[in-house]
């Protein structure tokens, strides 16, 4: 039997709706969404992405300035930038470094020294720095690696400029040395100034006169494919080269006064007491400086550091030495000066001094005494008895405030790091420092430059300086002018007078002199050796104390250790009477002054006097 359903054409109309309904939301929501953020991604965040489109394809680099140069008073090169390629590695952009470096050794030698140093650069460096892991390639060695450049991304050959000292250890305590910048330093530095620097001034000239030096960065926006690299330039503002540096100092007569010392030890300092300025800085021995640059070898640094010579320390500003007998002629200006006795009065020396009451002997360097002597025969002899009464009678507040002004007992603030100021004792000093009372025996080895009583080289030879110029004092210098560049003006520093000497009477300074001329001249001058037809020196020798000699004791040079004999010491200016150079020596370890260090401080007169005058 047939049966017909009926259809509900009115329910099916609607579920047809709903599912129609339900389709167009499912489509047209999600097409909605798609169209708002394309909307969003080309409209409201377009100038967004742009900039990282853009970034990903320009990058914007730092120019590292020329760092200045440095000529000594001649013209004569002292620090330079020679061309160099170095092999970089860029942290960010290599997958596995350790397998990268192991590949890299088989084209190009790498040592664990430069491993050592790569690794330290790195840890204190940001990974998207380049950090060089080989330096001063070869042509050979640069050849070999561009053949080979596609299999090392994030690896490359850079040409940089690295700064070179001609001259080594004859230099090197003037002009320091750059190295690179550490973690201390990039803490201190501004960083926007040294990007893409990676070096700066560790010490002398080279930190002194840093900001001079080093210039100021350039910038470029290159354009770089997918692989970092550069394909080119888009825009590029030039950095600004440093400054170079025009000394005082002459090249040629440092080497000289160098090579005076022979085998020994010391310090020598020349300056024109004209002017201030500094003709020769000496500290030997020396150091090469260059091996600094890029980072020195432990083997390297544990050998500078562990040697008996010590050639990093620099005794011409930072050696404090008793300056034992060539303080006699200050001291002795200084008892003319207040007017404690005539020069020409005669004092009996019997080889030892002893204070009133008291047992002790303060002995004379000569044992059978030198008799009767006066001021002028006290120092050309260098009279030890003579200068113990004569420091009793003045006092040490008395010799400590006459002293001063020389500068004693403080730096000369010359334009380089490191100086220190020696120690000029007072009563007051010891108090502070010692917590004890200054004591008249004291009083009597202040008067002949040993005790507490500590002198520089520089500072000994500033003083000489100011007793040759008739107390005018002046600051000493080391740079005479700064110039940008070969064609650029040269601006002069300034000469810097300080506080002079005030005189009593010009005849006390005219008898101090004549009787440092008999030093050199007269037949019983302790320096005799070194007079010459040419020109006439003023001197004084000294003998410094490396270590006391007990009361009962005799010093024999011959059974003591060559570290444990006295120290050398000489002073002298010339022509000595318009004097154009005045020299303090101090050779450690030498003994005598008259024949050890009076002979390196007339080769230093000879070469620069004789030399200019021929």
């Amino acid at each position: 039997m047939y049966q017909s359903t009926l259809k509900d054409y009115l329910r099916e109309s609607r579920l047809f709706r709903a599912r129609a309904l339900s389709a167009v939301v499912l489509v047209v929501a999600p097409l909605l969404l798609l169209v708002f953020h394309l909307a969003q991604l080309q409209i409201i965040d377009h100038d967004h992405f742009t900039t990282l489109s853009r970034d990903n394809r320009v990058k914007v680099q730092p120019l590292p300035p020329t760092r200045g140069l440095i000529y000594d008073r001649n013209g004569i090169i002292l620090a330079q930038n020679l061309p160099t390629h170095s092999l970089e590695i860029t942290p960010e952009r290599v997958r596995d470094l350790e397998q990268t470096i192991e590949q890299l050794k088989q084209l190009i030698p790498i040592s664990d020294n430069d491993l050592k140093r790569f690794n330290r650069l790195k840890s204190h460096q940001r990974r998207f720095d380049s950090i060089p892991i080989r330096v001063q390639l070869s042509e050979a060695e640069v050849a070999r690696f561009a053949v080979n450049r596609h299999l090392f991304p994030g690896v490359e050959i850079e040409a940089k400029l690295l700064r070179d000292y001609p001259l080594k250890d004859v230099t090197a305590h003037i002009l320091g040395y750059v190295g690179r910048i550490n973690k201390k330093e990039l803490q201190t530095i501004d960083a926007s100034a040294y990007s893409g620097t990676a070096h700066i001034g560790k010490n002398g000239i080279e930190k002194y006169y840093e900001e001079t030096l080093h210039g100021e960065v350039g910038l470029q926006q290159v354009e770089v494919n997918a692989l970092g690299r550069v394909i080119r330039v888009l825009q590029s503002t030039p950095p600004s080269p440093g400054m170079d540096l025009h000394l005082t100092v002459d090249a040629t007569l440092q080497r000289v006064a160098m090579e005076a010392f022979g085998e020994d030890n010391g310090a020598a300092v020349a300056i024109d007491p004209r002017n201030g300025d500094i003709l020769a800085l000496v500290s030997k021995p020396g150091f090469d400086p260059n091996l600094f640059v890029e980072g020195i070898s432990t083997q390297d640094y544990n050998a500078l550091q562990t040697s008996e010579d010590k050639p990093l320390f620099n005794r011409a500003i930072r050696g404090q030495y008793p300056p034992g007998s060539t303080v006699k002629p200050f001291i002795g200006l200084g008892g003319l000066e207040v007017g404690l006795f005539n020069p020409q009065q005669k004092k009996f020396c019997p080889g030892f001094y002893q204070l009133p009451n008291h047992s002790h002997k303060y002995r004379d360097w000569k044992k059978g005494g030198h008799g009767a002597v006066d001021m002028a025969d006290a120092i050309i002899q260098s009279c030890d008895v003579y200068f113990y009464d004569l420091a009793q009678q003045l006092g040490i507040d008395q010799i400590s405030a006459y002293l001063a002004p020389f500068g004693f007992g403080s730096r000369t603030g010359i334009d380089i790091t490191g100086e220190l100021g020696g120690l000029l004792p007072t009563r007051e000093w010891k108090r502070e420092s010692r917590n004890q009372p200054w004591y008249p025996g004291e009083t009597l080895i202040t008067g002949i430059g040993q005790g507490y009583f500590l002198i520089t080289p520089l500072q000994l030879a500033s003083a000489t300086a100011t007793l040759a110029s008739r107390g005018n004092r002046i600051r000493p210098r080391i740079v005479s002018s700064i110039q940008q560049g070969s064609d650029g003006p040269p601006h002069n520093q300034p000469i810097t007078p300080l506080s002079p000497v005030e005189k009593q009477s010009q005849g006390n300074w005219d008898s101090i002199i004549e009787a440092m001329l008999e030093v050199t001249e007269g037949l019983r001058g302790t320096a005799r050796r070194i007079r010459n037809d040419h020109y006439r020196i003023a001197g004084k020798t000294g003998t410094a104390q490396v270590f006391t000699v007990k009361q009962e004791e005799e010093y024999d040079e011959e059974k003591i250790d060559k570290k444990m004999r006295d120290h050398a010491l000489f002073i002298a200016f010339a022509p000595a009477l318009e004097p154009r150079i005045a020299v303090a020596v101090i050779v450690e370890n030498g003994g005598h002054g008259g024949s050890v260090a009076a002979p390196i401080a007339k080769a230093i007169m000879d070469h620069y006097l004789l030399k200019a005058k021929s």
